[in-house]
């Protein structure tokens, strides 16, 4: 056994040794109490890992005050020895020296025993889950994975930049926006009066936050060459489903002198880097997650079971070449196939123009070609104002990746370079010109073809941890009705 002074360390280093060490120091939070007469074994962790220390308090350091003062919830203080463990299920463990409770924790009001809770229970406890083996995991997963979001990014020469949260313009033309103000709506409303004056409001017109950082993320592009956006987006989208946040982050990346096989070559990269990352960084975790998915699975008729467990899923990614296709080409596919022929699609696919829904997706990935597969050259009339038109005058310059389980990942298209083609895309669709003087004004002003795609970051989460409900990827979920903590 190695002497050292005392050594500060985190449960996760401590369990990564192979030696014994004295004079080692923890502080976390007590997981489990098992108390005898004269030993008490106290399962520790600090966020740090997946994986709890055992703490053995037996001697001088165990009395009754102190293992009464150690209850599930509480946090300590713990100077003692790392040794092998003698017991099951730990290869070491801390002979305690020293113990002190740093705060206590009521046993009788606790919320989380050591049983299992249901997500809808934990959801309810959002200041507290991150406590839990199954949050603490997602959320060091979702920090591995904003790190590896600007690591990929950093090393292939973009910049980041960081667009407006405040905006009066809809980047999706889709209406649904959180209204910004500081207008006394009180005295506006005693007034009576039928029509708003965004004049005297603080920006001097109507504004909102943001749907997306795309439009301003152009411009930057039309300068620095390659940006990206990473920043938080809001959307009053009164839709209370598991895939659905009012508020949620995105990945935005805009490259200058690109075209869609580009675009669709960076992010297929991206997204293999991403996975990557995660897996060698956070292999505990994923592992713990995936037990946890099977666990679940177990309890489910077979027809209803996953055909891949998570992990199999994630090297589904990686090791397969993403599938493209034309959208004309997989509505054909869709058509025939046999859940469209005997109904069993609760959206029957009809033929050319039809929007594809998660169902469809997933049947072309998990069915048809059993890879990733990315769908290009969408019906104008379901796309955004800003995608390039293709010569056909039908389709535009669109693609979307497609993952199992999950449907759509990624949404992305070659944008529409050409002035008085955006122009005229903008009148068919109703977009105010007026509004959007200045990304007009970047077609005039030595305009050239480009490209960029929008990733749902907490979308891109839930595939990898396997969670089924977008509220458990993101700290303090927001939704219709739901604004707590």
């Amino acid at each position: 056994m190695k002497n050292k002074r005392k050594s500060v360390m985190t449960i996760k280093d401590l369990t990564c040794l192979k030696e014994s060490v004295k004079n080692v120091i923890v502080s976390g939070w007590v997981r489990t109490k098992r108390a005898g007469k004269n030993v008490a074994f106290v399962a520790v962790n600090d966020g740090s890992t997946i994986n709890n220390i055992q703490i053995v308090v037996e001697g001088s350091v165990y009395t009754e005050e102190l293992i009464k003062d150690i209850t599930t919830g509480c946090s300590i203080y713990v100077e003692g020895d790392l040794v092998s463990s003698k017991g099951e299920g730990q290869d070491s463990e801390i002979l305690a020296k020293k113990i002190i409770v740093l705060g206590v924790s009521d046993a009788n009001e606790y919320p989380l025993q050591p049983k299992k809770h249901s997500l809808e229970f934990l959801r309810e406890k959002a200041h507290l889950r991150f406590r839990t083996n199954t949050f603490s995991a997602v959320f060091r997963i979702r920090h591995s994975l904003t790190f590896a979001i600007h690591d990929f990014f950093n090393t292939n020469g973009f910049y980041n930049l960081h667009t407006p949260i405040i905006t009066s313009s809809d980047a999706e033309g889709a209406g649904e926006m959180f209204q910004v103000t500081n207008l006394d709506l009180q005295k506006i409303l005693s007034e009576k009066k039928k029509k708003i004056n965004y004049s005297a409001d603080f920006f001097g017109k109507k504004t909102s936050l943001t749907v997306s950082g795309q439009l301003e993320a152009e411009l930057g592009a039309l300068g620095l060459g390659k940006v990206y956006t990473f920043g938080p987006t809001f959307r009053a989208e009164n839709s209370n489903t598991s895939r659905h946040l009012s508020e949620f982050w995105m990945i935005e990346p805009e490259v200058a002198f690109s075209n869609l096989e580009k675009n669709m070559d960076l992010a297929e990269r991206f997204l293999k880097y991403c996975i990557k990352y995660c897996i060698k960084n956070n292999a505990d975790d994923l592992n713990f997650l995936n037990q946890r998915l099977l666990n679940e699975e177990s309890l489910l008729k077979k027809e209803l079971r996953s055909e891949m467990n998570l992990l199999k899923r994630l090297d589904f990614v990686i090791e397969n070449k993403f599938v493209r296709i034309k959208y004309c080409d997989a509505i054909d596919i869709l058509k025939n196939s046999k859940p469209n022929k005997k109904k069993k699609f609760k959206y029957i696919i009809d033929g050319f123009g039809a929007d594809l829904q998660s169902e469809h997706e997933r049947y072309l990935v998990e069915k048809k070609y059993k890879k990733p597969v990315i769908i290009t050259d969408y019906p104008k009339e379901i796309k955004a104002f800003y995608m390039r038109l293709n010569d056909d005058g039908q389709t535009v310059r669109a693609m979307d990746i497609l993952f199992p389980t999950i449907g759509e990942i990624v949404g992305g298209s070659q944008r529409e370079e050409r002035l008085e083609m955006l122009e005229k895309r903008m009148s068919e669709m109703n977009v105010c010109k007026k509004e959007l003087w200045w990304y007009l004004e970047s077609r005039k002003f030595g305009t050239c073809k480009h490209a960029g795609f929008g990733l749902g970051f907490e979308r891109l989460l839930m595939f990898i941890t396997g969670m089924k409900n977008i509220r458990d990827v993101i700290p303090f979920p927001r939704t219709p009705q739901n604004v707590a903590f």
